[in-house]
């Protein structure tokens, strides 16, 4: 039931003065209902071959805005027609600026984008390709490489009804470029539904070890996935995302949480390990459980670290226990798991190919007042991710790490904040609404997919493009 200060917020009357009005997001494994418009700045064409792929129709961005004019006022007040409009809503602009190296492309991206300010349909995409900045060889092409991730931050502020706006850098420069295959899980995500709640983002690839699979929509058919802290709010939502996409999900929550933990294993068929993730055996009890559960032979394919705690205190009043009660749930426990579940001898351990996924926060990245322990233990997280996504001997086999940092989730955690403090949160990003459950477990599918084998030592924020840490 929504609480009273949104009620407040979203009657008429609100409307009628003002007051900024969320859109309802589309959610779940849904392409936009509107065709996708294609450009290329530089003449860049992995997007063009990577939507092939994928099987989505396209029209050209240039050629329809061409179609239809507009007018416009110029600043000394005379008025033109330019061809600067699409003929009906899009549902998506994608453009490819890998090949863009000069000011001119800047202003073919800018004629591109321009009409799509406009002529995107309610939760509309705009994704943007472009290579590292620090590869782009001569000086003019990393500012025009680098300045791609001010037009789409500033683009994903400046859109409306639920639409976002991210850019993906990829590897087009190397003996090795990126494929159509590698960035096809990374496309298809940011297109669909299920980034309802990502904006503002700039997204890495780097090479798959093992050749991706293919997009599937029920990725994790037959395949393990253990959850922390499945007993209540995100981790509830993660374990039934996975659920819903074939996953034979290990809900994992401490002994206190047992009821809530039975009724979520019990709900989406999956089987339930009651355990306290800091004990010294952890990691060891859940292969243990796995290898009882589905044989020796089984291997898990993805572990989802989202248990966590909060002790929060002035760090003048943060004692030695409130300190370090947090980092050992939040960021030690993770570390003392992983190094167990990494033994490729060990029955029930981390598969080859498998997937390691952290849950940080946007209190990690930009910090909090009166969460030093727990700011501290989730920029910890994304350390470990980025050291981790780094790690020949991981890469060697195939096992990609990374995390998401939610923002403003709505659960029954945040519930209980105070009522101007929850409205603040909401309306404090580019969506001008607080996220859900779902959205964090969507993007974490996306990461433990097996077609995302191209995406490791990544910190996604799921934040609305939050402006805390932009």
């Amino acid at each position: 039931m929504a609480d009273l200060m949104q009620m407040l917020t979203t009657n008429p009357l609100a409307r009628q003065l003002g007051v900024p009005q969320p859109t309802r997001l589309r959610r779940g494994r849904e392409l936009p209902s509107g065709t996708v418009a294609l450009g290329s700045a530089g003449g860049g064409r992995l997007a063009a071959r990577t939507l092939e792929l994928l099987g989505v129709p396209v029209r050209d961005a240039l050629v329809d805005t061409a179609q239809t004019r507009v007018a416009e006022t110029t600043d000394d007040g005379r008025t033109r027609e330019v061809p600067e409009a699409y003929p009906s809503k899009i549902g998506a602009l994608v453009l490819d600026a890998t090949a863009a190296t000069s000011l001119a492309d800047l202003e073919t991206v800018r004629g591109l984008l321009r009409p799509a300010m406009k002529g995107l349909e309610p939760s509309g995409r705009v994704v943007v390709l472009g290579v590292d900045p620090e590869t782009a060889g001569a000086p003019t092409a990393v500012a025009t490489q680098q300045a791609l991730e001010g037009i789409v931050r500033s683009v994903g502020k400046e859109l409306r009804a639920g639409a976002t706006a991210n850019l993906v850098r990829v590897d087009l420069l190397t003996s090795e470029p990126t494929t159509a295959a590698e960035l096809a899980s990374t496309l298809s995500f940011l297109l669909e539904g299920r980034s309802a709640y990502v904006s503002g983002q700039v997204l890495r690839l780097g090479h798959a070890a093992v050749e991706p699979g293919q997009v599937e929509a029920r990725p994790f058919e037959g395949r393990i996935v253990v959850v922390t802290g499945a007993g209540r709010g995100i981790g509830t939502g993660i374990a039934r995302t996975f659920a819903r996409d074939g996953a034979l999900v290990v809900a994992v929550d401490v002994p206190a949480a047992g009821q809530g933990l039975a009724e979520v294993a019990n709900g989406i068929g999956g089987t339930a390990l009651q355990l306290d993730i800091t004990a010294a055996d952890a990691g060891s009890r859940i292969a243990a459980h796995v290898a009882q559960r589905f044989g020796d032979a089984a291997r898990i394919h993805a572990i989802v670290h989202n248990a966590g705690i909060t002790r929060d205190k002035l760090l003048a009043n943060t004692d030695e226990e409130r300190w370090g009660s947090v980092l050992e749930v939040n960021l030690a426990a993770q570390i003392q798991i992983n190094e167990v579940l990494l033994d490729p001898d060990l029955p029930g351990g981390l598969d080859e190919g498998g997937r390691i996924i952290g849950v940080a926060s946007t209190s990690g990245i930009a910090g909090n007042r009166g969460q030093a322990n727990y700011a501290a233990s989730k920029a910890g997280v994304i350390g470990l991710v980025r050291a981790m996504g780094a790690d020949p001997r991981l890469a060697g086999r195939g096992i990609t790490v990374n995390a998401v940092a939610p923002g403003f989730i709505e659960t029954e955690m945040t519930g209980k904040m105070p009522v101007a403090t929850r409205e603040v949160a909401r309306r404090i990003n580019s969506l001008q609404q607080g996220g859900k459950p779902v959205d964090v477990a969507e993007t974490i599918g996306y990461l433990a997919d097996p077609a995302s084998s191209a995406v490791t030592g990544q910190v996604v924020r799921v934040c609305g493009q939050s402006q805390i840490g932009a």
